[in-house]
């Protein structure tokens, strides 16, 4: 570069530059050349804006090995598979890999996905679909990708490196390379690295690490999922459970996917949804996943509103009353959802199951939510017993007497809060339910009902008494 040049990096964003690309009259060799300078994912992500037409094009002028590595990267592949012949379709799933292949089958509908199955030639690839969908959507087997080269434990490092070369081609996973026993169960890893360093005459054993992290295939993702991030391989084995051969993959990838899946899940669950909200899923799908929860919730506002017509000749005597209550209901639910999200996230980096551990959490935010509480309730207390001394015509043992009703109110429900928010989602986790049903609005239901007891109680034994 000659001295006093600028040099600029180029755009990020490359969406438009690929639809100029493919709507120029260019020649079939020419836009494959110049596609392939591009990402498969930046031109899976303006898939939607082009045309049937433009898309069969594109497919005739890529091929089918360019064009799965484009459709593994579609949120919406089996429409893009619906929409070309079935013999394509078959061609494009053959050159997926196994686990992407299964997704986009479970895109289709049932009639469809069989006759693209039956069209499949590679026997391989079928065992491996076959072995990857037989799985349950929770277990480990239905993500991993059989994308992987191994090797025996016996080889020399030389047989290894041939191994290496010889299936590099077919599997790019090759970061980290997997040793097997002779009857084909797991035994280790070696880092790709040491491999290629390693003088001949090493024993390839001196290479494996033998306490290499795994999964078993049948493993639950929410309960495991966490662990894994904490190792930041490129890889994790997933073992047979039966057997201990090795089945599979889960590649850096799929854990960074499974993560903001669970957590999508749990966000989903912590609004009182039964499931993660899709933006293009319909109408009546989405109702069906917040209707539930909302129904619960229904039948406890109208216990807290049962508490409150309980308290009828309370809030007839003193309706002034009624101005702080949702002060208090607020605050409570501020400090259990606070806890909650505290303890759902704890629970979900701890492996631990002791009780010992659970109710230290459970006493530290108690702890917690009762010294705000006491904060809170004096500043409470400071400000209503000045609005109602300034502002209102009461007498200054009233005035004093209300406002320490509106602290003390605040204090034990800030406390019970974060008790419940704690307690709850922990409950759940020891009898086998997950943490996050434990939602910030079933949280905030059961502490209101707490608060209004509270508060109006005191109200009853300080103000009416009084």
């Amino acid at each position: 570069m000659e001295e006093g040049t600028n040099f600029s990096l180029p755009e990020r964003d490359y969406g438009a530059k690929i639809l100029t690309v493919i709507r120029s009259e260019r020649a079939d060799s020419d836009l494959k050349a110049q596609l392939e300078e591009y990402h498969e994912n930046d031109i899976a992500d303006i898939f939607a804006d082009l045309t049937p037409e433009e898309r069969e094009r594109l497919r005739h002028v890529l091929g089918s090995e360019m064009m799965s590595r484009i459709v593994s990267y579609l949120d919406d592949a089996g429409e893009y598979l619906s929409e070309i012949d079935t013999n394509d379709a078959a061609d494009i799933i053959e050159q997926m890999d196994a686990d992407d292949a299964v997704e986009a089958l479970e895109d289709l509908d049932e009639q469809t996905r069989r006759e693209i199955f039956g069209l499949i030639e590679d026997p391989d690839i079928k065992q491996d679909i076959r072995m990857i969908g037989s799985y349950g959507d929770d277990e480990f087997g239905s993500r991993m990708s059989t994308n992987f080269i191994a090797v025996n434990r016996l080889a020399t490092i030389k047989q290894a490196m041939r191994t290496l070369v010889r299936e590099a081609a077919e599997n790019d996973n090759i970061y980290t390379i997997f040793a097997q026993n002779e009857d084909g169960s797991f035994y280790g890893a070696i880092d790709l690295k040491d491999l290629i360093v390693a003088r001949s005459d090493v024993p390839l054993e001196d290479l494996i690490h033998t306490t290499f992290p795994f999964v078993y295939d049948n493993d639950i993702i929410s309960e495991n999922i966490e662990r894994l991030r904490g190792y930041s391989e490129h890889m994790i084995p997933v073992i047979s459970s039966e057997s201990k051969a090795l089945l599979g993959v889960i590649t850096s990838t799929d854990i960074t996917e499974l993560i903001d899946e669970e957590r999508g899940d749990d966000y989903a669950k912590l609004a009182a949804m039964t499931a993660e909200q899709d933006p293009h899923e319909s109408l009546f799908t989405s109702i069906k996943k917040r209707v539930p929860w909302l129904i619960v919730l229904l039948f406890m506002g109208l216990a807290v509103s049962g508490v409150v017509g309980i308290f009828e000749g309370v809030v007839a005597a003193l309706p002034m009353i009624v101005s702080f209550q949702s002060l208090i209901l607020g605050m409570a639910g501020n400090v259990g959802t606070q806890s909650l999200a505290v303890t759902v996230r704890a629970l979900g980096e701890s492996e631990s199951k002791r009780f010992k551990l659970h109710i230290l959490t459970i006493l530290k935010e108690v702890r917690v939510a009762m010294l705000s509480g006491l904060v809170l309730g004096v500043i409470s207390f400071l400000i209503v017993s000045g609005y109602l001394h300034f502002f209102a015509a009461y007498t200054a043992s009233f005035v004093l007497s209300a406002a320490g009703c509106v602290g003390l109110a605040m204090c034990f429900a800030m406390t019970v809060s974060g008790f419940t928010g704690a307690a709850i989602p922990i409950f759940f986790d020891r009898i086998g339910i997950d943490p996050a049903v434990a939602s910030g609005p079933l949280i905030t239901t059961v502490n209101d009902l707490v608060a209004v007891v509270s508060y109006y109680s005191l109200a009853f034994s300080l103000l009416v008494n009084l």
